[in-house]
């Protein structure tokens, strides 16, 4: 006569009950598997939070430069659309080409706003380096 081992354990201890951060009360089960992906989506957000500012700070640098070397204008179209088109073809999906540019287009509003208020900080303290943090 074989032996053979049988697992007890149903998919429902492979769960997790969440609780509903608004009510506390229990909400829909979270599987193991669930849960790791989260973790993983959780910790490419905060990289991508680090990306987004590393790639706004780099505008504001452009943008000072740009003030330096006596651009008067913010919008820079041309970039712009050299930017877009570079993105389009580095996208492989599964984000479409709409959604990504959507995301992209956001992004230049958020780095213009960030440099008109730098250039802003720079004419009402013109003994500032142009909006920069640090002293020195």
């Amino acid at each position: 006569m074989a032996i053979t081992w049988r697992s007890t354990r149903s998919l429902a201890d492979s769960v997790a009950r969440v609780p509903d951060r608004s009510t506390g009360a229990p909400r829909n089960l979270e599987t193991v598997e669930l849960r790791r992906l989260r973790k993983k989506i959780d910790a490419l957000d905060r990289r991508l939070v680090a990306m987004l500012n590393e790639r706004a700070e780099l505008a504001r640098e452009a943008g000072r430069a740009k003030q330096a070397a006596g651009y008067r204008a913010i919008r820079d179209a041309e970039r712009e659309r050299e930017v877009l088109l570079r993105v389009t073809m580095a996208n492989e999906g599964p984000l479409g080409q709409a959604d990504l540019l959507a995301l992209y287009r956001r992004l230049m509003v958020a780095t213009r706003a960030l440099e008109a208020r730098d250039r802003d900080r720079a004419r009402s303290n013109p003994d500032r380096d142009g909006g920069a943090d640090d002293a020195g």
